[in-house]
């Protein structure tokens, strides 16, 4: 059984109020990944929409689901489901925890 990489190390609490979003581009990611605060709660998914080599992070937020900025195609935050073309794959989600008011992203670990 291999081993269960650490998890990543994003971001105190507090730097990510509800609506915020923070991209983390560092040691433990091949990818970047970005994490949003929806009402409270946690969702990390892989950055760079599927479609396009363009950052999520850059986009609009509603209804648990962002919008890439350049074009109409929205991932849910939950699944990492596409809302339609001209995305059609779907981005990775990953587990989030808080742990002494820090954010761990556990990069490969769906989110559960």
């Amino acid at each position: 059984m291999p081993d269960t990489p650490a998890p990543v190390d994003v971001c105190p609490l507090e730097a990510l109020p509800d609506g915020g979003v923070v991209r983390y581009d560092g040691p433990g990611v091949t990818d970047p990944v970005s994490v949003f605060n929806v009402d409270g709660e946690l969702y990390a998914i892989d950055d760079t929409c599927s479609h396009a080599a363009e950052s999520l992070a850059d986009g609009w937020v509603e209804d648990c689901a962002v919008e890439c900025p350049r074009h109409a195609s929205a991932f849910d935050l939950r699944t990492g489901a596409p809302s339609g073309p001209p995305a059609t794959r779907p981005v990775r989600t990953h587990r989030v925890e808080v742990a002494d008011g820090r954010v761990l992203v556990h990069v490969g670990t769906p989110r559960g």
